[in-house]
């Protein structure tokens, strides 16, 4: 499951500012007249409603028809924080396996993915979460909620399951071993901390999670995994009466525990003087962390944390970039904390390109940290970070999907309105408590890099202190209740019936698909095509620098002054290129898209190109290389797609080497993007889409006003003309690559297939696939993960050609190396297996199932929409062809799937690369 921090605050949160709207909070929901016996409600903030069973479950109600999802979120108050000498790693084991069921369910994962239910599980310092996205269907909601009900007092923890998970954790350790990263950044944390359990590894030590005793697992599953330790969210489209009579039903039965849970305590004294710790390993690029103690996520003081590291790591305003990174001592830096229920930490970071000296970018680093005592932030620079953070938090918010799951963190860190709480400080954050918060704990005895200095007067942070949350609450309403927007079901029909389609004089095609959203939010998508073959010989990297260059400076504003306009129109923009194409995707509200889109047509064709920008983007991409040459999965990915690839160097479709992409990178200049933009970019070819709130009036005319006359350039190529992909089936190959002193290994496996995704076979393929290796109820999943233990991830999965016959069906893994003979054995085993005897009518019908359902849900997300809309566009489709697509899937018989696989799936064809460290 995924480990990941959330690297901040800003980044966990999500949300909308309210206070423009009419308050509903205060009114009773309709449903609140009628409770099932025993629920009380106990508050309401801003449209989340709170109610509690007896037995001291809390309930959290996120209703919001905007979306035709639900997502079901389950968090317990437990983490690595609570476990004991001997136990780390048990928080996480729990979260693998409440998964293997319990007496009365089994093989919860397949059923998952029968039932087309995107889902994880996730565990970290002071909380483990169960969550579950799905196309809103009352008999998956009731079905999944009496799952939550049986898992939290039922589950098996059986020494059996333990067993054959372990490899599964071990593969799932040694991946974030890979990673220098994350074991630079757990080596400072474990130097940080002497005592508290922040500085031990959510997943555990390996001596702990391999010589478990099941009977403690168990009494930490019996302990914690109760009613009264944990918080159900439901968020999304449900009917809120009908869902707490299942929550009644499912939970309520399950007795209030008599145990008392002990409190933790433990917390580190203030330390006392620097520390520095070194990760030596081969490979990627030199990479610099500092690190200091920090407050609690509900410390009044946590915001100004927030917007200390972000005004030192954000780039391009902060002050990391501009000292460090725009004075070529590193290629990129960043910031960010964890809000933790108790003192965590913040820390700044610079990712170095090969060759930069790394005692200079330290020097760099820390000198415009404890700059801070003789420059302090400026009112501005507080303004730009505070507006990032609540255009993050309002993005966030108006999703229901993410508030469901975001709501986790504050439930952590002592309470779900945290969440609100955060926001309204961040608001309402002064420059003065900035300033004294990072001159307070961004000291050098509180940080840990460097050497230790002695000194006579040593400055000490404030002495760490708890936090009591409750009483900051008591009463707190928060603001207005969001308002509900439009329900919407985005089924095909729907989806082509609201779409505006028309086209620009300059050729550019548009589809406006308009609809209420919560939030007011709205998704855009543009896409402009140009060259040809000949034409982009040579050009490749030019083009892709052209998309990381548009938003580095251009129509007369720098990089920063770029940055503060989308934070100003609370939009999140991304350029990039590649191939034949530019795309822009957008996020943003409605009032705002049409400005946004202006702002973007001025960039595109008013780019500056700074030289020190492209300097900055180039040690990033070697900085990038570096870190792939040593990376199994990159390794192997790269082989496989150079194996058998027919075209030239300078060819777009040629596959390059890490060696040519070093040589493409040290090439360029900026006079060589200048020409690729001038030549080549226009809106001559090229689709916008959009879904979301919006007037698409507006959008109409801003588009009109950008892009209009915006056509090919006099010196450019004709027209764009695609270039063709035809099947080229490389000669089988089986090949095993070294990547030294990395503790997992990765499989890529490819074979070319005579489709496209018009082609009467593809219903059948997709399907077949699916039922292989595309869920986790998959027959490779199942064999390899589940009964074998062998491997964290296994899946396989077709990318489809739009034109030509030209498709890929491809498989991937990670594994202990050891474990490679009885990875390849256990693939071998289940496609030729399958080959021979075919599937089952009864996976037929459960994986149809779950993968129409997950076709469904991605057609709710507003994103996919502005996408489709997109490639419907440079296709001439309609969203039709999905239902179609959905109907041949629903007609499907067996013998037309399993006939589907055999005609185009043959191991004899396959390219097989595997890439670790094989020495042992």
């Amino acid at each position: 499951m995924n480990l990941l921090p959330r690297s901040s605050r800003r980044l966990l949160a999500a949300g909308l500012l309210l206070s423009a709207l009419a308050s509903t909070s205060l009114l009773a929901p309709a449903w609140a007249q009628a409770l099932p016996a025993g629920l009380q409600q106990v508050t309401q903030v801003e449209g989340i409603t709170e109610y509690r069973l007896p037995n001291g479950l809390q309930v959290l109600l996120v209703p919001d028809a905007t979306k035709p999802s639900t997502t079901v979120n389950l968090t317990y108050r437990v983490g690595s924080r609570h476990e004991n000498y001997g136990e780390t790693g048990m928080a996480h084991l729990l979260e693998h396996l409440i998964f293997k069921g319990t007496p009365t369910q089994k093989n919860l994962m397949g059923e998952f993915g029968r039932r087309g239910l995107r889902f994880n599980g996730t565990t970290w310092y002071d909380r483990t979460n169960y969550f579950a996205s799905f196309t809103a269907n009352d008999e998956n909601l009731r079905w999944y909620l009496a799952w939550q009900a049986d898992a939290m007092v039922n589950s098996l923890i059986a020494r059996s399951d333990l067993d054959s998970e372990m490899t599964v954790v071990r593969n799932e350790m040694e991946a974030g071993e890979n990673n220098p990263v994350r074991a630079t950044l757990q080596q400072t944390m474990a130097a940080m901390y002497q005592w508290h359990n922040y500085g031990k590894s959510t997943i555990g030590a390996r001596a702990d999670v391999e010589n478990v005793d099941i009977g403690r697992l168990q009494a930490f599953y019996r302990l914690h995994y109760q009613p009264d330790n944990a918080t159900l969210v439901v968020a999304g489209r449900f009917d809120p009466a009908q869902v707490l009579g299942w929550v009644a039903q499912s939970f309520g039965p399950i007795p209030k525990p008599a145990r008392v849970l002990p409190p933790t305590y433990t917390i580190d004294p203030a330390q006392n003087g620097e520390r520095t710790v070194a990760v030596r390993r081969r490979g990627g690029a030199p990479f610099l962390l500092a690190a200091w103690h920090g407050v609690p996520a509900a410390h009044p003081d946590y915001a100004a944390v927030e917007a200390v590291v972000a005004m030192l790591g954000t780039a391009p305003s902060g002050r990391l970039h501009k000292r460090v990174v725009e004075q070529k001592l590193a290629a990129s830096s960043f910031g960010f904390s964890f809000g933790l229920a108790e003192p965590g930490p913040l820390l700044l970071g610079l990712q170095l390109a090969p060759g930069q000296d790394v005692d200079q970018a330290r020097q760099a680093m820390l000198a415009t940290v404890d700059g801070l005592a003789t420059e302090p932030f400026t009112a501005e620079e507080l303004s730009r970070a505070r507006t990032q953070w609540l255009n993050d938090w309002a993005q966030g918010f108006s999703d229901p999907e993410r508030v469901g799951v975001a709501l986790s963190e504050a439930i952590g860190n002592g309470d779900w309105r945290l969440y609100f709480l955060a926001r309204d400080r961040m608001r309402a954050l002064q420059l003065a408590d900035v300033n004294r918060v990072a001159q307070s704990l961004l000291v050098a005895d509180n940080r840990t890099i460097g050497t230790y200095l002695p000194t006579d007067n040593p400055k000490r942070a404030p002495d760490p202190a708890l936090v009591q949350v409750a009483p900051m609450l008591q009463g707190y309403k928060g603001d207005a209740a969001v308002a509900q927007a439009e329900a919407f079901d985005a089924t095909p029909a729907n989806l082509d019936a609201r779409t505006q389609l028309s086209t620009l004089p300059s050729g550019l095609k548009v589809a406006l698909l308009p609809k209420g959203t919560r939030g007011a939010t709205v998704q855009a998508r543009l896409v402009l095509r140009f060259g040809d073959v000949d034409s982009l010989r040579g050009r490749g990297m030019a083009v892709s620098m052209v998309g990381g260059l548009i938003d580095k400076g251009g129509a007369g504003m720098t990089r920063a002054q770029i940055s503060d306009a989308f934070d100003k129109l609370q939009a999140e923009v991304a350029f990039g290129a590649s191939g034949q194409t530019l795309t822009v995707g957008i996020t943003t509200v409605r009032q705002h898209l049409p400005a946004v889109v202006s702002l973007v047509g001025k960039l595109l064709k008013e780019p500056a190109f700074p030289a020190d920008a492209l300097d900055e983007q180039r040690r990033q991409l070697l900085a990038g290389i570096a870190a792939q040459r040593a990376e199994p999965g990159a390794v192997a990915s790269n082989a496989a797609q150079r194996h058998g690839n027919p075209y030239p160097r300078g060819d777009l479709r040629h596959a390059p080497s890490f060696d040519e992409l070093v040589v493409d990178a040290n090439a360029l200049t900026v006079d060589t993007v200048r020409a690729a933009h001038r030549r080549f970019l226009s809106a001559a070819t090229g689709e916008f889409g959009a879904a979301g709130d919006m007037d698409a009036e507006a959008v109409r005319t801003a588009l009109a006003q950008a892009f209009g006359d915006w056509r090919a350039p006099a010196d450019g190529p004709l027209a764009y003309v695609r270039a063709p992909q035809p099947l080229v089936v490389p000669p089988p190959l089986r090949q095993k690559l070294a990547t030294p002193d990395k503790p997992n290994a990765n499989l890529v496996l490819v074979q070319p297939v005579a489709l496209n995704d018009t082609h009467p076979d593809y219903p059948a393929l997709l399907v077949a696939n699916h039922l292989l290796g595309g869920y986790t109820g998959s027959r490779l999943w199942v064999r390899v993960r589940e009964q074998g233990g062998l491997s964290y991830d296994v899946r396989s999965g077709l990318q489809w050609n739009n034109h030509e016959l030209a498709s890929r069906w491809q498989a991937s893994a990670i594994f202990a190396p050891q474990n490679q003979p009885k990875v390849e054995a256990a693939f071998q085993e289940v496609v030729t297996g399958t080959l021979k005897d075919g599937f089952t009518q009864k996976e037929l019908d459960e994986g149809r199932t779950g993968l129409l359902n997950q076709r469904r849900l991605g057609r709710a997300q507003d994103p996919v929409v502005a996408g489709a809309l997109v490639g419907n566009l440079d296709l001439g489709r309609r969203f039709a062809l999905q239902q179609a697509t959905d109907d041949a899937i629903a007609a499907l018989t067996l013998d037309q799937v399993n006939a589907a696989l055999r005609r185009h799936i043959d191991p004899a064809k396959w390219v097989v690369v595997w890439a670790g460290d094989f020495k042992n």
